[in-house]
């Protein structure tokens, strides 16, 4: 008899030996054209990045000074650079490529530390300045580089413009257009009555743009706090007290000028820390972040729940297919991958701020690694945000199935009528006692037509005017303002 068991290749390809690299994370792999934007602030090469452009502004600082702070360089005996000298310098930064990424990491194999690889990096420019601008000062101030700085000086400041970039860069203007798609469906359907469910329940109608607006004016209030968020930084040294800096150039008010120097780089200024900078702002952008990820968790499920009533059809992608068995079907991928990307971003933001905000007495790394995940936790982010954008272009509103759900739950009028009855009584209407018991006796359990529900509001003895206008009430005309609230209050 045939030997039927499934067997396992004793020799495959490794594909940890593949070129090009495979990536092991699907950001880097699957989704990285809804993520790459992200990789210009907060990957390993855009982190060494802003090291460089830090050292060569330190360094640029040290040779020219602070106006108003010193009256020529900050070390005395420092030469003043010219412009042509700042332009090279600068020029460490803007043309750092790939070449400059593999001779970065080259030099790290042999110092086995990233901050001090970047300064020998620089050093090397410095040697070889002559040859792009003849005589310069620049080969004589190589003791300049990391002049006083202990690594965290570099990367915290390194960090908050990273953060601040992917931020203001990348995330918030995805974030802030898909706020404005929602708003904008908002408004589209602000007047489309909805039969509302609270707690899976038949419940006071609404309309599908009122409900849509609740959600863009939350995430909206979330962005408006990111968008005013802080980016502290810090250079004070290996325990935050400018030892170093005192000692070796006595003279100088340091605290100005890394006041100055931090500003500079357009970050807010941290005067007091220990040999890092505290990170409670990243705690805060994170907190914030994790926040709008979690309200647009609830659109995504709403959504979704919207699809599986019927209330939102999917307009079919030609040529996508729906389920590998049932063609019948377009599923609702978009929020599901959305979910699940908002779910693991939370996650890693979580962590990111519960995480940052502590540091054994002057200095652990338990924040060197944990920083090394902020572009995976933003990355989570900036594909959930990408996919409900393209499941809500995707959508169209069931108008004719909303109304029949309307139309099969005249119950709902209990609260208006009974609401009635109490403003009826308060008016010395007589007959109107216990309104709310009777519309439970008439409503709960069961399902009434328009002609038993016009019937029974005819036999409550209102007034002719409360009783015509409440005869006149239909479930899809029971909406309130919502319409107007839409109007007038979304923005």
């Amino acid at each position: 008899m045939a030997d039927n068991t499934a067997q396992t290749p004793t020799a495959r390809t490794s594909l940890a030996d593949v070129s090009p690299a495979i990536a092991l994370g699907p950001l880097d792999g699957r989704y990285r054209g809804a993520v790459a934007p992200l990789v210009d602030h907060l990957s390993e090469a855009a982190l060494n990045r802003e090291r460089l452009h830090v050292e060569v502004e330190w360094l640029i600082t040290l040779c020219d000074g602070v106006e108003g702070v010193t009256d020529g360089p900050v070390v005395p005996g420092a030469p003043g650079l010219s412009d042509a000298e700042r332009a090279y310098l600068r020029a460490i930064v803007t043309d750092f490529d790939a070449d400059g990424i593999a001779e970065l990491k080259e030099i790290e194999r042999t110092t086995v530390h990233d901050v001090k690889a970047v300064e020998y990096f620089i050093k090397r420019r410095l040697v070889a300045a002559p040859d792009a601008l003849g005589e310069t000062v620049l080969p004589g101030v190589g003791e300049l580089v990391h002049f006083a700085c202990t690594s965290e000086d570099v990367n915290n400041l390194s960090y908050a413009l990273m953060v601040r970039g992917a931020v203001v860069n990348v995330w918030l203007p995805a974030a802030t257009a898909l706020a404005d798609q929602v708003a904008d469906m908002g408004r589209e359907h602000a007047a489309v009555p909805l039969l509302s469910r609270t707690h899976g329940q038949p419940a006071t109608p609404s309309t599908i743009g009122k409900e849509l607006a609740v959600l863009a004016h939350r995430l909206r209030r979330q962005l408006r706090r990111i968008a005013g968020a802080e980016y502290l930084g810090k250079l004070n040294g290996a325990t935050g007290t400018y030892g170093a800096h005192v000692v070796a150039v006595p003279g100088v008010d340091w605290p100005a000028v890394s006041r100055a120097f931090v500003e500079g780089l357009g970050l807010t200024w941290n005067p007091l820390t220990t040999q890092i900078e505290s990170h409670d702002w990243q705690a805060e952008v994170y907190s914030d972040v994790a926040r709008f990820n979690r309200i647009l968790h609830n659109l995504a499920t709403d959504v979704w729940t919207y699809i599986s009533l019927g209330f939102f059809t999917q307009i079919p992608v030609a040529g996508a297919t729906g389920s590998s068995t049932m063609p019948h079907k377009v599923n609702p991928i978009r929020f599901e991958n959305a979910e699940a990307n908002l779910e693991i971003s939370c996650s890693l933001l979580d962590t990111l701020a519960a995480t940052l905000v502590t540091s054994r007495l002057q200095r652990d790394l338990t924040d060197s690694t944990t920083q090394r995940n902020i572009g995976p936790a933003f990355g989570h982010s900036q594909l959930a945000i990408d996919n409900v954008s393209r499941g809500l272009t995707a959508l169209a509103v069931n108008e004719a199935l909303l109304a029949e759900d309307l139309d099969a739950n005249w119950e709902v009028l209990g609260e208006p009528i009974q609401s009635a009855m109490r403003a009826a009584s308060v008016a010395g209407v007589p007959g109107m006692e216990n309104p709310y018991e009777r519309l439970k006796d008439l409503t709960r359990g069961h399902r009434l037509t328009g002609a038993e529900m016009r019937e029974f509001v005819g036999g409550l003895g209102l007034p002719d005017d409360v009783t015509a206008r409440l005869q006149a009430l239909t479930p899809g005309a029971y909406t309130g303002i919502a319409a107007r609230l839409v109007e007038e209050y979304l923005d």
